[in-house]
């Protein structure tokens, strides 16, 4: 398997296992800096391209939706991947490499064959109903630490699970 395919797997199993229902509540920013918020947990990643890619991962998502970083765990405790991004630049780094784009979704959509709503999550972590690009999220169980996104259009349908830790 080439190594796109592997970080594309491991992208997709984080972000399945999220939606999932994987994801934990987020904590409470650090005093320090308001604008730092930190959500931890599971999530989980279903594209329905040819062939169905699913992914799940433990995750930590720090920032917010202007300038962040996304890091997934595989289930014994290895840093797959850390995505990072400000206005105008987004980093993806695994233990084989570092590459530039010039967004977040741009960078997600290369690696997976489409865009995670990165910025829409962080609305959604706070209990804020937004669409992004054909997403919808499903709120019902946040306080639970439960959050689902599905997309419909445009092709591939993908949906999005995430447990938060409590």
């Amino acid at each position: 398997m080439n190594r796109r395919a592997c970080l594309a797997r491991g992208l997709l199993v984080l972000a399945a296992s999220a939606a999932a229902g994987c994801a934990t509540p987020r904590r409470p920013a650090a005093p320090e800096n308001a604008e730092l918020k930190v959500w931890a947990g599971r999530l989980a990643l279903n594209v329905d391209s040819e062939p169905r890619q699913s992914f799940s991962a433990s995750f930590e998502l720090k920032g917010n939706a202007s300038a962040g970083e996304l890091t997934l765990i595989s289930p014994l405790g290895n840093m797959l991947a850390t995505l990072r991004w400000s206005p105008g630049s987004a980093t993806l780094r695994t233990a084989q490499d570092v590459q530039q784009y010039d967004s977040v979704d741009t960078l997600t959509r290369q690696m997976l064959g489409t865009s995670l709503p990165i910025h829409a999550l962080f609305d959604w972590l706070d209990g804020i109903y937004t669409t992004a690009a054909g997403w919808s999220a499903d709120l019902v169980r946040l306080e639970q630490g439960r959050l689902v996104a599905t997309r419909a259009t445009p092709a591939p349908a993908a949906e999005l699970r995430l447990v938060l830790d409590q």
